[in-house]
């Protein structure tokens, strides 16, 4: 999966090839898809949530540049998988989760990494009690950029976060200058809805 996955589409970072070869992805994915856990693609885990593909994670994780000092957000816990990553990137990591179940599991599977917070609320609107952040990471499709999550970065800081329609969107990297902010496209992506107040409707298809 490194090799060919992430080092064979140009990311070399040491450290995040590092992470990837040392958290187990199969523990993240539900028992009957272990066999799919290191396929190049995302993969169902419940909730109409899914793990997304290890490119993708990988992508998003190095977009944020982290040296291993910083504190970071997850918006959108999942599987727990981005968070055990970035606990090998990040000093320390606060993830939220808005599916009651997923983040109960999630928070089971990464009672091992002491870094890592987990916190039940609307991602949406970011974490308040521990910002701000020097990188935040969005890992669900919202119809714009949440002010609350530019808000709480650190000046110097980065946002990555899927923006667009359902089904279809685009990876934004957003740099805070002060007061004022920077925004760079990177890629098409396609990820499951954002929940909460600045997310999608949920009773909206």
């Amino acid at each position: 999966m490194v090799e060919t996955q992430i080092v064979g589409r140009g990311l070399h970072d040491p450290r995040l090839l590092a992470a990837f070869g040392i958290v187990p992805r199969h523990l993240f994915v539900l028992e009957q898809d272990r066999h799919l856990a290191y396929a190049d693609g995302p993969i169902p885990i419940g909730f109409e949530q899914t793990i997304s593909q290890p490119y993708i994670v990988a992508l998003m994780t190095n977009l944020l540049q982290l040296k291993g000092t910083e504190r970071v957000l997850e918006v959108g816990t999942g599987s727990g998988y981005q968070a055990a990553i970035l606990a090998y990137m990040a000093k320390e990591v606060h993830t939220i989760e808005f599916v009651p179940e997923l983040a109960a599991r999630a928070e089971r599977l990464l009672s091992d990494y002491s870094n890592v917070f987990c916190h039940l609320s609307d991602g949406s609107l970011g974490w308040q009690e521990a910002a701000p952040y020097d990188g935040i990471i969005v890992t669900a499709a919202a119809p714009k950029t949440p002010q609350d999550l530019l808000d709480q970065l650190k000046d110097g800081g980065r946002l990555v976060i899927p923006v667009g329609a359902r089904g279809y969107q685009v990876l934004e990297v957003w740099t805070r200058h002060g007061d004022s902010f920077d925004c760079d496209e990177v890629i098409e992506v396609a990820f499951v809805p954002l929940r909460g107040k600045h997310g999608w409707d949920a009773s909206r298809h």
